[in-house]
């Protein structure tokens, strides 16, 4: 399990007024709406603001706490791209976060491990405000969650969920829609043809796999019935462990004809395509515009992703934590997290 801490010093006036290259007293003017400012200086002032989420009055309320508040993200361990999208976007955050006195700690560990993850949120400490965890649906799991709500910690499950746990809320898409999504477009690519259609989770236990899988199924058996999906496989998101399920399939299926990579191990679902030549002849869906999933797109090996923000969910989970540390209402629909179909003539 590794740990990481993102800090900074807390934005003053004296910051905003060098960044935006003014003196302090027309910052002062700017958020009094004061006259005698240009209104390029108006507007760039109001830019630099903006652009560090600076708000002096949230400043002045937390530092009246007298203690910073101590945020948890559990996170899954290993070489996830979106995961560590989130995280990265969790950094950029350093200031707004050091604004309102939160620390942001990084917990990684193993999500498909109940034990370990039930471990995990068991090991932190009191002192912890609140927690978003990326959790296994798992009744080991789900106890220890509900012990963390008990002694008055925040819990946010994040992209995937556990809604029979008392978490305070859920911050991430409708992966039952997202499913469905993913199986419209493989059966609208595949077209005329018949065959078999593949599916490689990381796991069934994580809700967020299960729902797709659920949505995608549900799409193929009403909509496209000359389709016939396989036996789920269950990668753990590893690229060497989905590669090797995935040989072994494709060695013994010459008729798949579709793909749905539920979660990561992307490289190694491509590794596999290209090795057997099927990269040209199976219509590949994934999810999450990543590096490697636009350098897919490109070649043509991967034919859609099914996109989320990543950073949309870092942002969202932090303010409904917050939100919650304070008493205060969850704006629902500001954090809502939407999804996009992303094709290689579209790509953001």
């Amino acid at each position: 399990m590794a740990e990481e801490v993102l800090t900074a010093t807390a934005l003053t006036l004296k910051d905003i007024a060098r960044e935006a290259g003014v003196s302090l007293a027309t910052v002062d003017r700017v958020l009094h709406n004061r006259p005698g400012v240009r209104p390029d200086t108006v507007r760039r002032v109001k830019e630099t603001i903006a652009r560090n989420a600076f708000q002096p009055h949230v400043a002045a309320a937390e530092l009246a706490r007298g203690r910073a508040r101590r945020f948890a993200f559990v996170m899954p361990s290993g070489p996830n791209p979106f995961m560590q999208q989130i995280e990265a976007y969790l950094g950029e955050m350093s200031a707004w976060l050091s604004a309102r006195r939160l620390n942001v700690e990084m917990i990684a560990t193993d999500v498909f491990d109940p034990s370990v993850l039930a471990a995990s949120l068991e090991a932190l400490s009191e002192d912890c405000d609140g927690v978003a965890v990326v959790a296994l649906d798992h009744p080991g799991v789900r106890a220890a969650i509900d012990d963390l709500v008990d002694a008055g910690t925040k819990v946010v499950t994040l992209v995937s969920d556990v809604p029979s746990s008392r978490r305070h809320h859920y911050v991430g898409i409708d992966n039952i829609a997202a499913g469905r999504t993913a199986g419209a477009l493989v059966g609208r690519l595949v077209g005329r043809r018949s065959g078999k259609v593949a599916i490689v989770a990381g796991s069934q236990g994580l809700r967020d796999h299960a729902e797709r899988i659920f949505g995608f199924n549900q799409v193929m058996t009403s909509e496209f019935p000359e389709l016939s999906v396989l036996p789920v496989l269950e990668g753990r998101d590893e690229d060497g462990r989905s590669e090797q399920l995935l040989t072994r399939l494709f060695g013994r299926h010459a008729d798949i004809v579709g793909l749905y990579n539920v979660g990561a191990g992307t490289q190694g679902v491509a590794n596999a395509l290209s090795e057997a030549g099927r990269e040209k002849q199976v219509v590949f869906v994934a999810h999450d515009v990543t590096v490697l999933t636009r350098r897919l797109l490109l070649q043509g090996v991967m034919d859609a992703a099914i996109s989320q923000n990543p950073g949309h969910e870092a942002r969202a989970a932090v303010r409904v934590l917050l939100a919650l540390a304070r008493g205060e209402p969850i704006l629902r629909e500001q954090e809502k997290i939407r999804i996009d179909i992303v094709m290689r003539d579209n790509l953001p």
